[in-house]
């Protein structure tokens, strides 16, 4: 349903990619880059800590690799005629050279011939990331708060049971208890979901 449409997607070399870097399906071989490249390009986020061990499955998966190293990505889930992009990294060695946009196009051809009709994301405040999204059509529908209670903060939100101690917690609020949260908690972020129509 999701396969690769035929022919590989070569990067141009003069987008800072290099000459031999093609979009493609993930494959099994590349874990550990996919994992160095996710951890790499999100360390500058507000999703610093979203450190993985080993990767997690997705509907569809494309990576961008040089010389079989990936230097980008593009995981999203398809549940049926509206998908969601559940990440889009760079490698920080490779960014402003298109390479999200060509993971991002190939994405793109390959949900309008699976019937997709929209794809959305969730962005937190990272700047740069709701920039790209924005200039690639998406819009934003709605806002929440992703709220992280610390060890010392748990305790003022959440109530254990069963004998489990809380040390932490990610939690979802409101928008209009930002203020509010901020006073309460250091970590929190403005969380946006934004919409493209694709078809």
């Amino acid at each position: 349903m999701l396969g690769a449409s035929g022919r590989p997607n070569v990067l141009d070399a003069s987008a800072g990619a290099g000459p031999r870097a093609v979009v493609r399906d993930y494959e099994a071989a590349d874990e550990a880059s996919w994992l160095r490249c996710r951890v790499l390009g999100l360390l500058e986020t507000s999703r610093y800590d979203d450190v993985w061990q080993s990767r997690r499955r997705n509907d569809l998966e494309l990576v961008a690799a040089d010389d079989n190293v990936v230097i980008g990505l593009l995981d999203v889930s398809v549940p049926g005629t509206q998908a969601t992009v559940d990440m889009v990294v760079v490698h920080p060695g490779h960014r402003r050279g298109g390479v999200a946009s060509t993971l991002l196009d190939e994405a793109v051809r390959r949900l309008e011939r699976c019937g997709v009709r929209e794809l959305d994301a969730r962005v937190r405040e990272d700047a740069p990331a709701l920039g790209w999204f924005a200039r690639h059509g998406f819009v934003e529908t709605e806002r929440h708060l992703h709220v992280h209670a610390s060890a010392d903060e748990v305790g003022t939100a959440l109530t254990a049971r069963y004998g489990l101690e809380p040390v932490g917690a990610l939690l979802h609020a409101r928008i209009e208890r930002e203020a509010e949260m901020r006073q309460r908690f250091e970590r929190v972020y403005v969380c946006r979901r934004l919409v493209r129509v694709i078809s």
